[in-house]
């Protein structure tokens, strides 16, 4: 009766600003997702920089959590906010590698909602290195991102811009919410920002591909195909319930031909209250995880 109670009121509240998302089993999504943990997911990585594969590790976590629509930050009291409560999935996923002597850094914030049919309300990379560091801040308002791009490159400087268009790193959130709602077919889309980072291409809203198809068992793989800057990116993923990422790869083929290609397979997975475990105990948890 709660649960019906809950999808009946947040239907009202995004009936008042935008459409409602379908596509979400609530049953299903608030068992899983409304438990106050987060599912941490740790993956070997093998990323490609400056012409040579670097081993590392990747972690993607996704947990729900009650965000605000008009400040587009994390409430500190969703009862008191009213309609402009939101629930999202958050990732929150790092990259660690080294290059060399000295290491890189990136994490990744997006904040998809649950139940408003909307692109991500925010969007967050950082790059950080010994040359210095890198940051994107995308906000989604009235149809279109606000971009901030700040970067210690003179070529790049501080960049303000306006980007219509979803983005790529919004796809593992909607996986997760229902494979089905990522469409297929041709689409105008935002690249990765770490991509863009790390390219260093001009951020813009690129054309590119979505396409599905079932592997074998329950296994199903999407695939994103760029027409305009030669970037691959495909997810592997559970087709049931809560539709578990298992592996993804980026492939970037160069001007001379050469083919670069990034791969992210799964080593473990845990759900967990990581922000209630701080103590020099928890660090076993760590090792557990394979960290």
């Amino acid at each position: 009766m709660k649960q019906i109670l809950l999808a009946f009121t947040l239907l009202i509240l995004v009936s008042c600003e935008g459409g409602y998302r379908s596509g979400v089993d609530e049953d299903q999504f608030s068992g899983y997702w409304y438990q106050n943990k987060a599912e941490i997911n740790v993956f070997d990585l093998e990323q490609y920089r400056y012409g040579e594969m670097r081993e590392g590790t990747a972690v993607m976590i996704f947990v729900t959590e009650d965000f605000s629509k008009r400040n587009q930050v994390k409430l500190d009291n969703p009862e008191e906010a009213g309609a402009d409560a939101r629930k999202v999935m958050k990732l929150n996923m790092t990259r660690e590698f080294l290059t060399g002597v000295y290491p890189y850094n990136t994490m990744l914030s997006v904040f998809t909602p649950v139940y408003d049919d909307e692109n991500a309300f925010k969007i967050v990379a950082s790059v950080t290195e010994w040359c210095g560091q890198s940051f994107i801040q995308m906000n989604w308002k009235n149809g279109s991102y606000k971009a901030q791009l700040f970067s210690y490159f003179e070529s790049e400087g501080d960049q303000e811009l306006k980007l219509e268009g979803a983005s790529e790193d919004e796809i593992f959130n909607t996986i997760r919410l229902n494979p089905n709602l990522v469409p297929e077919g041709d689409v105008r889309i935002i690249p990765s920002l770490i991509f863009q980072r790390f390219s260093h291409i001009p951020l813009k809203v690129e054309r590119a591909s979505i396409s599905k198809r079932r592997l074998s068992g329950d296994h199903e793989e999407l695939t994103l195909e760029y027409k305009t800057i030669n970037r691959k990116l495909v997810v592997q993923y559970q087709n049931f319930f809560p539709f578990e990422i298992l592996n993804w790869e980026e492939i970037q083929t160069k001007a001379d031909g050469e083919i670069e290609r990034t791969i992210a397979t799964r080593r473990s997975k845990e759900l967990l209250d990581y922000w209630n475990r701080n103590s020099l105990d928890d660090e076993e948890l760590r090792r557990a995880l394979g960290l």
